[in-house]
């Protein structure tokens, strides 16, 4: 083999390389004027606030996925995004694989009705019952007679991995629809008198009534207090063996700082910082 068809042999596998190296980078957020993000649907308006303003003041480009925890958990460890968003804590198994879950704030799980339900407040045994099945008609818990219509998110959810483990309902609630957003779960129960669901405090919109659990309204006061029981953390998921860096590491640092504060909680969610 001649020494010119061996050296353009060696040109061609080390622009191969640098094609690779290039793609790889891109696809792990290499992009110094690029931030994306990826993961729960309800930390939408906290997570989009915080980008507006971010954008707005850097310059810098920012993107979320709205695919739900278990996908953004995911597109972090498989690189396709710089920062996962998660309502629920990392479990065992996902921080044993080398990802890292810092708190940004704190959201209370609004358990919500249809506005012409006459029920207020549940307690939480209740909501347990409701869910598993136990409960079956309004009447039972001060409303009208009537088949009470479970509503709730799908496998993999942060929401409902969050509802479950507090009410203790894991793999044990009676669903009659299983879906894909937190919009959808407000939209359907506005839609259904009879109809019982579970969303992030930050999203309930007027068209549903949130129930008092216990007695305890779902406010920042009661959330940061505890004394609202059923909430959860808003977590940011990244990989321990990847450190930040660039854009991503300016947007981490700009939401978990205390200049983010305000805008987190005017957000409807309680900041961790």
């Amino acid at each position: 083999m001649s020494k010119k068809v061996v050296m353009i042999r060696k040109i061609v596998v080390m622009m191969m390389a640098a094609i690779l190296s290039l793609t790889m980078l891109a696809g792990c957020g290499g992009d110094k004027n690029a931030v994306s993000t990826d993961g729960s649907t309800s930390m939408e308006k906290v997570i989009g606030a915080l980008g507006e303003v971010f954008q707005n003041d850097t310059g810098i480009s920012f993107t979320y996925n709205p695919t739900g925890s278990g996908s953004g958990i995911k597109a972090v460890q498989e690189g396709r995004c710089d920062i996962g968003l998660s309502s629920r804590a990392l479990k065992q198994e996902e921080t044993d694989a080398g990802l890292v879950g810092t708190v940004l704030a704190y959201d209370g799980i609004a358990i919500i009705v249809n506005p012409k339900n006459s029920v207020s407040n549940l307690s939480l045994d209740d909501v347990a019952k409701i869910y598993t099945g136990e409960i079956t008609n309004w009447s039972k818990v001060g409303g009208k007679n009537a088949e009470i219509v479970l509503i709730g998110r799908e496998a993999g959810s942060g929401t409902r991995d969050g509802f479950e483990s507090i009410t203790n309902t894991k793999d044990a609630c009676k669903y009659r629809q299983e879906l894909t957003s937190t919009g959808d779960v407000i939209t359907a129960v506005s839609q259904n008198p009879d109809a019982i669901g579970y969303a992030s405090v930050a999203s309930v919109k007027e068209e549903v009534k949130a129930l008092t659990i216990d007695g305890v309204a779902a406010t920042e006061e009661t959330i940061k207090n505890g004394s609202y029981v059923v909430q959860r953390p808003f977590i940011l998921v990244t990989k321990a063996d990847t450190p930040l860096k660039g854009a991503a590491l300016k947007f981490f640092d700009y939401i978990t700082s205390a200049d983010a504060k305000e805008i987190i909680s005017k957000a409807g969610v309680v900041p961790a910082n």
